[in-house]
């Protein structure tokens, strides 16, 4: 057996200043693995049928690296909520029975814990049959509880197909990538965000139906975006109702010329209402220096930020009631509800893509691995690679330049802040206004 820290991972330089990387595979550490014959070679849709446009990059491996009766599978969900986690499940389950033949399928109940904590549920197709119709997750979910040491000491009593280097086993961790506020790197979008968008419109409406409805009227909407204000600018964007919205990668301030208060005072006067959008992690250093810093951070390891929404709006009410101008202001925070949702059409075919790819690389042997499109075509991406940042909305790119003239309000930026924005901007690679403005790192 090879050692498995001398293995070196392999790159190659592309063309536009891609990086092709190795992926993690058996064959790194476990050279001599017999192969099997792949199912899918009998499986008419996966055949290279030319009338069908079906050609050979399109089929999948010839040898797999599993026998169907052999594997042991096994699915868990953690961290924060997200539609179209159950959509997920159920096409892992489905795909690896109806696909590979996979009968042995659990799922680790509540999270990482569950893993020590001997809590399975058996997942069948019929079990995970009309699940995508629900939101949350029917595995349960927790944050934190990942000790290594105890989860591989599980994998290793329950015979489940996950692999370890360290000890050298025949086994594929495949992951599929999940956040709700599209922060991923590397790859194009994560799944969930758009169900997010969508439903953020039914309180971006809510927001407006109120503030348009009484004089001087503002609608507050505070949306997901702890780090990256991707919910907050695509939600605004679709809506078009939306006067000023606020994200953590473009600092603001309140008072003074060129100030969020004069503009909502302006906005006020032109319109008689006005809505505002807030990321969740927009303005959190206003709020440090108002408020006693709470250093804190989550089980996983996030830090907790305080309610900007909440903190806002007492702080606009108590400028305009200085000022002797009345408002009415009306604070809708959507979090739970939107989180809570099953995921939208467009969404559950994507998580469909998602589990297909990920049951399909842990079959060919890959492992350490996640999924995800990039620049339009799925790759499978070394875990490393999206964990060594977070992907973040670029204020001096082109769909913020969008925002900005469809909303009309201030940049809240000095011309310093943004030849600074310009020189930390990577060059674009993706294919679509540089969107993920950094190299792509993949391996096919």
């Amino acid at each position: 057996m090879v050692n498995p820290s001398d293995v070196q991972i392999k790159f190659i330089p592309g063309t536009a200043g891609y990086v092709l990387e190795d992926v993690p595979h058996f064959t790194d550490y476990l050279p001599h693995l017999p192969t099997y014959p792949n199912p899918l070679q009998d499986n008419p849709a996966y055949s290279v049928v030319k009338q069908y446009f079906v050609n050979v990059d399109d089929t999948v491996t010839q040898k797999v690296y599993f026998e169907s009766d052999e594997v042991h599978a096994c699915i868990v969900t953690c961290g924060g909520l997200c539609p179209g986690l159950n959509t997920v499940i159920r096409e892992i389950v489905c795909g690896l029975h109806y696909m590979y033949g996979v009968n042995k399928i659990l799922g680790i109940d509540g999270g990482y814990r569950g893993f020590y904590a001997k809590n399975t549920i058996t997942l069948t197709p019929k079990v995970v049959d009309d699940i995508h119709k629900r939101g949350g997750t029917i595995l349960g979910t927790s944050r934190g509880g990942h000790d290594t040491s105890k989860i591989v000491d599980s994998i290793q009593d329950r015979g489940i197909n996950q692999e370890i280097r360290r000890r050298g086993l025949k086994v594929a961790v495949a992951g599929i990538p999940k956040t709700i506020d599209n922060d991923i790197p590397v790859i194009d979008k994560s799944f969930g965000f758009d169900t997010a968008v969508e439903e953020a419109q039914r309180a971006i409406n809510a927001a407006h139906v109120e503030a348009e409805s009484i004089e001087n009227g503002i609608g507050l909407v505070k949306l997901m975006g702890r780090n990256s204000g991707f919910i907050a600018m695509y939600a605004t964007l679709a809506s078009r109702d939306v006067d000023c919205c606020l994200i953590p990668e473009s600092p603001f301030y309140l008072e003074g010329r060129g100030g969020l208060y004069e503009f909502i005072e302006k906005r006020l006067k032109e319109n008689g209402h006005m809505v505002i959008v807030i990321a969740e992690g927009a303005g959190q250093d206003l709020l440090s220096e108002s408020l006693q810093s709470m250093d804190q951070q989550d089980a996983s390891g996030n830090k907790l930020h305080q309610d900007v929404g909440l903190w806002l709006s007492h702080r606009i009410k108590e400028n305009f009631g200085k000022k002797k101008m009345p408002i009415n202001l009306k604070y809708i925070d959507p979090t739970y509800m939107i989180r809570a949702i099953p995921s939208n059409a467009s969404d559950n075919v994507y998580c469909t893509l998602l589990a297909h790819s990920a049951i399909h690389g842990a079959m060919a042997g890959y492992t350490g691995f996640t999924v995800g499109p990039v620049n339009g075509r799925h790759a499978y991406i070394p875990f490393n690679r999206i964990n060594e940042k977070q992907n973040k909305v670029v204020i001096s790119d082109r769909m913020w330049a969008r925002l900005l003239s469809s909303t009309n309000q201030p940049s809240f930026l000095n011309p310093r802040d943004i030849a600074e924005a310009k020189k930390e901007e990577q060059p674009a690679t993706s294919l679509l206004d540089g969107e993920n403005c950094e190299d792509t790192k993949v391996g096919n």
